[in-house]
């Protein structure tokens, strides 16, 4: 199926990423064969992608890096880029592509030491595919001095090198990157459309689809993530039950300390098998037998002091992560509180628990409802600041709880 068919609800973007990579290609093809290039291309060498959570923007620029890469022999044809068939398409979909480099925040920010060789890498000619990517899934992370190194790699790129920069807003990039990209926008897609992908990608039942799209509010991996993780449905119903557990304050802080703990699990379960996995290989790498636990070689204790700080700043990032999504699900909550005090026609996104919604809107008035969403955002405004996550947490369940 194409690479475009995990893009949800984005048919303008599509279209938009389609025409530029049938560009590129006539770029790839006019150097190949000693032609003129095209003289008006819709390509160019760096895009910034941008969109709320869940729109898609990582997807959207993988799928453009895959369309970019592509070596179906329907190309030749005529055939629109994008088959997801093809070698190019399918290892850089699952992220092997020995051209396609993406970069994540491991911890709150990205380094300049983990962009440094992505940066240097950037400069080079493709080694077996069309074109040098360069995918920053996190670009808002980007401290002072990474996005200095990449800024000035994006000033002079190299002839066949594209960045795709990812960002939740253009606020949150540095205005000497943007400026230097290409912009496109992505919006939330809607209930419906994400509602229909479920069913007809992932085999989901359509009424579970549309109750996990409505839940999410459009969000698409957690749509899916809902919608076929049983883990995840009960994660979810356990902090949903939070608005109903803070009568006092004892009742506040123990509340808090299970949603910290459960996030630190989380983070525990999906670290362990990763960190496991890097550590032996980088001891192999470095010349001891993997699982022996055997002396390293003289030398090589920095190299892995490097990693395990590495790996601790992926599992804080990860336990305040799904504490986020935690404090997603409860402003939720109160958003659906705050639709049945004002009688308002809008769709109730928790419909399941309505009875629990009605409950607390009987209870307190809109006032109330907009003083404990506020409280929520201030949590998740101190978790950004680095505020211990126990602290952050109490202090909104306290606030919860006083409305």
């Amino acid at each position: 199926m194409p690479v475009w068919d995990d893009l949800v609800g984005q048919e303008r973007i599509q279209t938009q990423l389609a025409a530029a990579a049938r560009d590129a290609d006539a770029q790839v093809t006019a150097v190949t064969d000693g032609t003129a290039p095209p003289a008006a291309s819709k390509m160019t060498h760096a895009w910034l992608f941008t969109g709320p959570p869940g729109s898609g923007r990582v997807t959207a620029a993988r799928a453009f890096a895959a369309a970019l890469q592509c070596t179906s022999p329907d190309r030749a044809l005529g055939g629109e880029p994008g088959c997801g068939f093809c070698d190019g398409c399918h290892t850089t979909m699952v992220g092997t592509h020995a051209d396609v480099s993406s970069i994540a925040a491991v911890g709150s920010q990205i380094l300049v030491d983990d962009m440094r060789d992505t940066v240097r890498k950037s400069y080079t000619s493709p080694a077996t595919g069309r074109w040098q990517i360069i995918l920053v899934e996190d670009a808002e992370r980007l401290n002072e001095k990474s996005a200095n190194a990449v800024l000035k790699a994006v000033e002079e790129p190299a002839p066949r090198t594209v960045w795709l920069l990812c960002s939740p807003s253009l606020e949150d990039v540095l205005p000497t990157i943007r400026s230097r990209c290409r912009h496109l926008s992505l919006s939330t897609p809607s209930v419906a459309a994400v509602a229909d992908m479920l069913v007809r990608r992932d085999g989901v039942e359509p009424s579970a689809a549309l109750a996990a799209a409505r839940a999410t509010q459009g969000h698409v991996d957690r749509a899916r993530r809902l919608a076929t993780d049983e883990a995840a449905r009960e994660r979810r119903a356990t902090v949903l039950k939070l608005p109903l557990r803070v009568d006092d304050v004892g009742a506040c802080l123990k509340a808090a300390q299970e949603l910290v703990d459960a996030a630190a699990e989380d983070a525990k379960q999906m670290a362990e098998e990763v960190d496991t996995k890097e550590t032996e290989e980088l001891r192999t790498a470095l010349g001891a037998a993997a699982g022996t636990g055997g002396r390293m070689p003289r030398g090589t204790a920095g190299v892995m002091k490097e990693l395990e700080d590495k790996q601790k700043r992926r599992r804080t990032r990860t336990q305040r992560d799904s504490l986020d999504l935690a404090l997603t699900d409860l402003t939720g909550f109160y958003r659906d509180v705050l639709a049945l005090q004002l009688g308002s026609a809008l769709a109730i996104a928790n419909e399941d628990i309505r009875h629990d919604l009605e409950r607390i809107a009987k209870a307190s008035g809109p006032e109330r409802t907009l003083r404990r969403i506020e409280a929520i955002i201030a949590c998740r405004d101190a978790l950004d600041r680095n505020v211990a996550p126990l602290l952050a947490v109490e202090a909104m369940t306290m606030s919860l709880r006083a409305g």
